[in-house]
């Protein structure tokens, strides 16, 4: 009784003091075992040219000869919301399916708009191929994941080499990615969160995952949900079709009754029955980073 009287009351404090619904999410998880057998290997490693930090989540033990493959995740917030400290449920789910873990930060609107955070994230992509191995992660295995406009980071990295290219990554580096309820076709731009981060763009269009689909792109999990009204289910089915028409291998999945931010719970320990959205992704990109 007394363990239990201390976690209730834990979780009390925690609904008080917590400042976000992930922050909340990310504690609750951690109290409720989530990730045990991985640890945070690094905590605010400086990245990039615009003082961006991320943490390193690994399993626990010896990594294997060959190294673990590498999962960079991005999260979500609109471009304009977030913080690393707060997704850590997300790096332990991941780090618990085998994975050396990078959870990165960006800048953000009002401070910055469309590429800023494009450019981020490739220099996050840069940082993990040079450092990977330093954490039992095989940089010839990097994946890219992330949830509604982290998935826009990761999958536009994933579709649109030009920004990894300005940060000196070599072509191919981003072997396989998930996009989990992301945004991949919304232009014209009509929500608030849209304008703000991409208004005044010179060549809007080609701000869109949709339109930088080619021949030769990495394989795609994209994950969306029937009841997601943040990020519209039709993003995911639009990119895939259009993956196809091109040949890109790419897999789709919808969960039945699930909203847009149950998908990112699912991924952790507490919500996880919710839908396989761990495990979906984690069998994708060991799949292809065998």
């Amino acid at each position: 009784m007394k363990t239990l009287r201390h976690w209730i009351g834990g979780l009390l404090l925690l609904a008080t003091t917590a400042c976000s619904g992930p922050g909340l999410l990310n504690s609750v998880d951690g109290i409720t075992g989530g990730g045990s057998g991985v640890h945070r290997a690094a905590e605010g490693l400086s990245f990039g040219s615009h003082g961006q930090k991320l943490d390193v989540w690994v399993p626990d033990g010896t990594p294997p000869a060959n190294g673990r493959p590498v999962l960079i995740f991005w999260y979500g917030g609109g471009w304009a919301e977030g913080k690393r400290q707060q997704y850590g449920f997300a790096a332990r789910a991941f780090a618990d399916e085998g994975f050396t873990v990078v959870l990165p930060d960006y800048r953000k609107v009002p401070d910055v708009r469309y590429p800023a955070f494009l450019e981020d994230g490739a220099q996050a992509v840069a940082w993990t191929r040079d450092h990977a191995a330093d954490f039992g992660g095989d940089p010839n295995r990097i994946g890219v994941a992330g949830h509604s406009a982290g998935a826009y980071i990761a999958v536009m990295l994933a579709l649109d080499p030009r920004w990894t290219e300005a940060a000196g990554v070599p072509d191919g580096t981003i072997k396989a990615g998930v996009g989990l309820s992301g945004p991949y076709d919304f232009y014209p731009f009509d929500q608030k969160r849209s304008i703000d981060a991409f208004a005044g763009t010179p060549d809007p269009e080609s701000t869109q995952p949709i339109n930088q689909v080619s021949a030769g792109d990495p394989p795609l999990l994209l994950v969306t949900s029937t009841d997601d009204t943040v990020v519209r289910p039709y993003n995911a089915y639009n990119l895939a079709k259009a993956m196809r028409a091109a040949g890109v291998p790419v897999e789709l999945k919808d969960y039945p009754g699930l909203t847009h931010e149950e998908v990112a719970m699912a991924l952790s320990t507490t919500f996880r029955g919710k839908g396989p959205v761990l495990s979906d992704s984690a069998a994708f990109l060991k799949a292809r980073m065998p």
